[in-house]
């Protein structure tokens, strides 16, 4: 069972989408939409290296330029995009020692390739394949265009995440027909290294805050088909600070994803993480293994650049595991 230890930064929740689930979007003007200043995210950044931390997780809001204000408070920090802004902090984790994984939404062809060299993994959740009414007045959840993305980062050579949402009224069809798009994908360009298994949790205050959450017997099914459907060199993943992944291990599970000792997850603030050695006993005698947040055989592949080839040397074992730093000291920080 591996995870990574990442600090989780969401440079803006300004987003052009309206998930009918979304507790996380906000509009430029309400008190806690947030464009970070790279001072906020510097911070971040310097004490996650500080505790040992490999992965710098960058969350936006999807092509927030469309949301009227936005731009005006980007240009306020100096930078005529948010692609230009995402490019110098980036530059900036790797210089002093994490790797970025970016997940930022629908991104273009040229996007992608610009953000390759500086990113070990990007991610988009596809989250279903289906048209559904949770994704009505948002331009960016149109199923063709999220797998038309996952196909660029393939094109690209990109180590990718992706994943379906479940409970947010697709049927146990649509979860076949999405994990079979996703599975085509990876048998065609080989980039899938994840596939998140995610539980909708329902958001007061959201369109969706009286949905029901998907039970414990649903989560097993939809892992038991991704184990099924999925080639067997894609990880199964699940959230564990949103669902207890014992009963789900058996199932398929084979990775826990991202989990921070400094950041809390910001699209499901409620939910905190486990502490890795709390957890561990849970799993018993299941190993808990830190990766990095490109996937072992990834490194072993060289799907990187050479930007980030000395960094991903420094910080990986020779099997592409995460190399065990002789110091951590989470307790010096506060969260």
């Amino acid at each position: 069972m591996t995870y990574s230890k990442n600090v989780f930064i969401p440079v803006t929740n300004i987003c052009r989408n309206q998930c009918g689930y979304c507790g996380f979007r906000r509009e430029p003007g309400q008190p806690e939409a947030r464009l970070m200043k790279p001072t906020e995210v510097i911070s971040i950044l310097e004490n996650g290296v500080k505790v040992g931390c490999t992965e710098a997780l960058f969350t936006f809001g999807e092509y927030a330029e469309e949301v009227p204000g936005y731009s005006a408070i980007l240009e306020g920090l100096g930078y005529s995009s948010t692609l230009e802004y995402l490019l110098f902090l980036c530059e900036y984790a790797i210089d002093i020692g994490i790797l970025p994984h970016t997940n930022a939404g629908i991104m273009t062809y040229s996007e992608l390739k610009a953000l390759k060299p500086l990113n070990a993994s990007m991610g988009l959740m596809l989250e279903s394949t289906a048209v559904l009414d949770a994704h009505k007045d948002c331009p960016g959840k149109i199923p063709e265009r999220r797998l038309e993305t996952i196909r660029d980062a393939g094109k690209l050579e990109i180590p990718y995440t992706t994943g379906l949402l479940i409970g947010i009224g697709e049927s146990r069809d649509d979860r076949i027909e999405s994990l079979e798009a996703i599975a085509g994908l990876h048998e065609k360009y080989g980039h899938i290294q994840e596939v998140i298994i995610q539980n909708f949790a329902p958001k007061p205050g959201t369109p969706m805050e009286n949905f029901t959450e998907p039970t414990v017997e649903e989560m097993m099914d939809a892992v038991a088909l991704a184990a099924r459907i999925l080639p067997r060199d894609v990880a199964v993943q699940v959230a564990p600070n949103l669902i207890d992944p014992k009963a789900l291990i058996a199932k398929g599970v084979t990775d826990l994803g991202g989990i921070s000792p400094l950041t809390i997850d910001w699209i499901n603030p409620e939910a905190e993480w486990p502490d890795v050695k709390a957890l561990q006993e849970k799993l018993g005698k299941t190993p808990l293994k830190e990766r990095l947040p490109i996937y072992p055989q990834y490194v072993k592949k060289g799907w990187y650049s050479e930007r980030i080839g000395s960094l991903i040397e420094q910080l990986s074992d020779r099997h592409g595991y995460r190399k065990q730093p002789e110091t951590e000291k989470p307790e010096d920080l506060e969260k």
